[in-house]
């Protein structure tokens, strides 16, 4: 029953592996969203983030990617695939994502503070960036 005393209907729940398998990588909008703690529900057209526009396997990747800081030896790694593979499989998911309108987005977005110099250090002694990369880096945070 909701707030007024009128029976609900619950809808069963659909995980997002199953969206976006029954999607098949094709455009959706979402038309309703319902607030599961306060029953509070927008109906409208929503359309999803880029990334969950995505298939679970680009998913995956994606989040394993950003887990590992941008390593491609530590996505080698994981996945057990070459550094050509992972550069193709990166390049085919950055193909499907429209840069113009992340941009936007980021404009919008807190990024934090700037990486500490251990920070740098650490990623430069790891090799998930060159010499150089860490040097402009520090410069950048002075």
């Amino acid at each position: 029953m909701n707030r007024e005393g009128v029976a609900e209907r619950r809808e069963p729940r659909v995980e997002w592996q199953e969206l976006t398998d029954l999607t098949q990588g094709q455009p959706f909008v979402v038309e309703r969203v319902r607030l599961v703690d306060s029953g509070i529900a927008v109906e409208g057209q929503f359309e999803p983030p880029q990334l969950a526009q995505l298939g679970v396997d680009d998913q995956v990747f994606v989040a394993a990617f950003v887990r590992s800081h941008g390593s491609i030896k530590e996505m080698e790694r994981i996945f057990g695939v070459s550094y050509p593979t992972i550069k193709s499989r990166l390049k085919r998911i950055a193909e499907r994502i429209d840069f113009a309108d992340a941009v936007e987005t980021i404009e919008t977005v807190d990024t934090g503070p700037a990486p500490t110099s251990a920070d740098v250090i650490d990623r430069l002694q790891r090799g998930e960036i060159s010499a150089q990369e860490a040097l402009t880096e520090l410069e950048k945070s002075r």
